[in-house]
């Protein structure tokens, strides 16, 4: 078997690999991005809206960043939220879903029907989750979603209504899931004691996931708040990879778990979901290896990330630069004034002021040789405010997916009622014809 992989491999790699003059000959787009970085027009949405540049006479001109839910500012909904002191991410899932902000009553009838949902199937946490338990929290996820299609009495059907039902059920629970997962793999992969807590009904969405994550179920109202806040943020985001997986996937008529696990699947990976544990990996790399405290040492030393010099030498200072955004990305703004008042309560200053120095000077340093003007993107503070309420890093993703859900949801209903063909893209074969040659003479 060895002798068959040793052989194989190279043919496995080379054979299929795209000769990279041929994107250039038939115009093809790698990434599905134009040759000035912008996004190749695929779809028309109307859950959410990414500005981060504009394009005149055929030229990307960087401005002020910009993300809309629904056609509403990011920046007035958080103000709206936090001016009446309340969480907002079940609100943010709201608009999201139906396209208008909630009354009072239908926000509480809203909350009320998916703390009912919380609670898994019957013998699921027993068979699924503890007697099958995975490394990878968003692995558990993905099969934990796709075994819930057998719980279903009309897993099939992709009416509307049948979908909202589905969706509202997976919405509430995934947070039941995550938490689950994470306690049977440290349980199971870490040998610590399995701790699982009884789903609360009354709890917001992140109140819950932290009660459900801590042993002794407590948390301050500046964590919850904090976190609620990470969620809405991360609700949805534009043309992404995991809500275009969707759009393709729905599109194809197939039931709400298998769309839903495709989505979590684009996010698992680590150019898309991942990428504040790399900014948490890059920090703990400068922590060991540099005097972080002065400003020019830690400069130096992201000059050498940069270089490709230092860390994982892949010459990206992680929390840095995004597809879209250019001068500011209005997630991470947001979340370096939570960052800081978290900070504070947390006696974690020295910490914050680390993040923003990175952010400081990794503009500059991307400026001065690249002449690229850059922002800091969400995960730079993301990640540093998961770390200081002591979320563990295996949860980071699974976060991520607990907050995109809805809008995963929301572009699977937007391609069904909006568009009923299948999207089936074309691929030119660029290889010569090839003569048939008998099994003897090969």
């Amino acid at each position: 078997m060895t002798d068959f992989f040793d052989k194989h491999v190279s043919k496995l790699s080379d054979n299929n690999k795209i000769a990279p003059e041929f994107y250039k000959k038939y115009n093809v787009k790698t990434g599905l991005r134009n040759e000035n970085g912008t996004g190749v027009l695929v779809g028309l949405s109307q859950v959410s809206s990414v500005v981060g540049y504009e394009v005149v006479k055929g030229v990307k001109i960087p401005t002020k960043g910009s993300l809309y839910y629904r056609g509403y500012e990011i920046n007035d909904l958080v103000n709206g939220f936090q001016k009446d002191k309340r969480h907002g991410f079940e609100e943010t899932i709201y608009l999201i879903l139906f396209g208008e902000l909630p009354t009072d009553n239908e926000l509480s009838e809203f909350c009320r029907i998916l703390g009912s949902y919380r609670d898994l199937p019957e013998s699921f946490v027993e068979n699924m989750i503890l007697k099958n338990p995975s490394s990878n929290v968003m692995n558990k996820l993905q099969r934990s979603v796709l075994v819930l299609y057998s719980f279903d009495d009309a897993p099939e059907d992709i009416s509307v209504e049948n979908i909202l039902n589905q969706s509202l059920r997976l919405i509430a629970r995934f947070p039941t899931i995550v938490a689950y997962g994470y306690q049977a793999m440290r349980h199971y992969f870490k040998h610590k004691s399995l701790v699982i807590h009884q789903p609360d009904e009354d709890l917001s969405t992140a109140e819950y996931l932290l009660y459900l994550v801590r042993s002794n179920k407590k948390f301050t109202e500046k964590e919850a708040e904090v976190l609620d806040l990470c969620m809405l943020l991360h609700a949805d985001h534009g043309g992404n990879n995991s809500s275009f997986a969707t759009h393709v996937v729905a599109s194809s008529g197939t039931d709400t778990y298998s769309a839903i696990a495709t989505a979590i699947g684009s996010l698992k990976g680590s150019k898309h979901g991942g990428a504040n544990l790399y900014v948490r990996g890059m920090v703990d790399a400068i922590k060991a290896e540099c005097d972080y405290t002065q400003p020019d040492k830690l400069k130096e030393y992201l000059k050498k990330i940069l270089d490709k010099q230092a860390y994982n030498k892949t010459g990206l200072i992680y929390g840095i630069g995004h597809a879209v955004y250019t001068l500011s990305d209005p997630r991470a703004e947001i979340l370096r004034t939570k960052a800081y008042e978290l900070a504070c309560e947390k006696d974690k200053l020295e910490e914050y002021n680390l993040y923003h120095n990175i952010e400081l000077l990794s503009k500059e340093i991307i400026l001065e040789s690249k002449g690229l003007e850059v922002c800091a993107n969400v995960d730079l503070y993301s990640g540093f405010i998961y770390s200081m309420l002591n979320i563990p890093k295996e949860l980071y993703t699974a976060i991520f997916a607990i907050s995109r859900l809805a809008g995963w949801v929301a572009h699977r209903v937007e391609q069904l009622v909006s568009d009923d063909k299948i999207i089936r893209p074309a691929y030119k074969f660029v290889l010569p014809k090839s003569d048939y040659q008998d099994i003897e003479n090969r």
